[in-house]
């Protein structure tokens, strides 16, 4: 099964930008629905962006005009550009794939949809 390997997190002052990659260890293109998610202790985890097979998009509200998410086939690798960050965006950010071939992103946001999850990279926003 694929497995996931996220990097990029870090520390930063609130305003400034991270991008964070999450790698495959094959092929997804055109296949599986990927996505982002964060969690902070004591709270579900959370929806931030994903992507079905077609490249199709949704956002969590409270990052829409701030985070993309992208997708680099060539390199197998998902990305998530954070920019104006701001102190709430502190959290352990997930990567997320679906096992099977799927489309559309009426259930992206929801955790239960996905069934492969990396190690988590940290974000740490101060203000």
């Amino acid at each position: 099964q694929v497995e996931l390997v996220e990097s990029g997190g870090g520390s930063v002052q609130a305003g400034g930008s991270l991008r964070l990659s999450c790698a495959a260890s094959e092929s997804t293109s055109g296949r599986l629905c990927m996505g982002w998610f964060r969690q902070v202790p004591g709270k579900e985890r959370e929806g931030v962006a994903a992507m079905d097979r077609y490249g199709r998009t949704i956002y969590a509200e409270s990052v829409k005009g701030r985070f993309t998410i992208s997708q680099d086939n060539a390199k197998n690798t998902l990305s998530l550009q954070m920019n104006s960050l701001k102190p709430e965006d502190t959290a352990m950010y997930y990567c997320a794939a679906k096992a099977v071939i799927c489309s559309g992103t009426g259930a992206l946001l929801s955790s239960t949809f996905f069934g492969l999850w990396g190690q988590g990279t940290q974000v740490t926003v101060a203000s």
